[in-house]
């Protein structure tokens, strides 16, 4: 799909070591900037109970959130094929996966505090970054697939990667203890700020710049989160030494930061 990124952990291993912690800050407003839309409810709907009418209300109401989590983040084939419904129903009748979607909808019932905290925080970004473009936040069941997906305005969070770090089936199927420790409620704030500032900068050509490159432009991120936190959240060599660059040009933007290729 057309700027559609598909942002997945493995391009966080160059900050191997690196710990992502979260912890909620004190806020005033009444208002959250962002309300997240549960697309994972109509979708457990449908997977669950076949009901084609949850599956038409997916369609019509989240058509870009459908057609990314069927063709690109499950591949199971274009959308508008006669028999993708099928497909897209027969995939989830796995019994492991059936209770990862119950479990999901028991753990995810309510997420006000999670609202709230998005929402806190995308304000803290955009006054660092006042041309900054809000997303649209949804939730999804992605199967163990991605954890944060970004494009088209969109930021989709799937809540089957953030279930506790013992939760038992992450341990079924090799997760690592470090990788457990990211995949916890406390870690979707942190994961949506950073992955969606992936998507805003150098995102065309991540792919053509060096290791240490990555590494740098990966201590800058974390750097921004550092300080939209008011926290040290993240704290190694590459994020001394944007905080270093910072300290020795004061005039920078956060934004002039995240823009530099070198």
């Amino acid at each position: 799909m057309k700027k559609f990124y598909i942002i997945v952990i493995i391009v966080m291993i160059t900050c191997i070591g690196c710990q992502w912690h979260f912890r909620s800050s004190d806020s005033s407003s009444k208002d959250p900037l962002i309300e997240i839309e549960r697309f994972d409810k109509l979708e457990a709907v449908y997977l669950t109970t076949g009901d084609f009418a949850a599956l038409q209300q997916m369609k019509t109401t989240y058509p870009i959130q459908t057609r990314t989590l069927i063709e690109d983040v499950l591949s199971l084939g274009p959308v508008d094929t006669l028999d993708i419904n099928t497909k897209f129903l027969v995939f989830f009748q796995d019994s492991t996966l059936q209770v990862l979607i119950k479990d999901v909808q028991r753990n995810f019932a309510d997420m006000d505090d999670v609202n709230r905290q998005l929402g806190d925080a995308f304000s803290r970004l955009r006054r660092q970054i006042p041309h900054l473009e809000i997303p649209q936040v949804y939730t999804q069941i992605s199967s163990l697939d991605e954890s944060i997906i970004v494009g088209q305005g969109l930021l989709g969070v799937s809540l089957d990667k953030y279930l506790g770090e013992d939760y038992p089936l992450y341990k079924r199927f090799g997760y690592t203890e470090n990788q457990r420790k990211m995949m916890t409620r406390s870690y979707i704030v942190p994961d949506c700020l950073s992955f969606y500032l992936l998507s805003l900068y150098h995102t065309d050509h991540i792919d053509s710049i060096t290791p240490e490159q990555r590494r740098v432009f990966m201590g800058r991120i974390q750097y921004v989160v550092n300080q939209v936190m008011s926290q040290r959240l993240f704290d190694d060599e590459y994020v001394a030494r944007a905080e270093s660059y910072m300290k020795q040009h004061p005039k920078t933007t956060i934004d002039d930061l995240l823009a530099e290729t070198n």
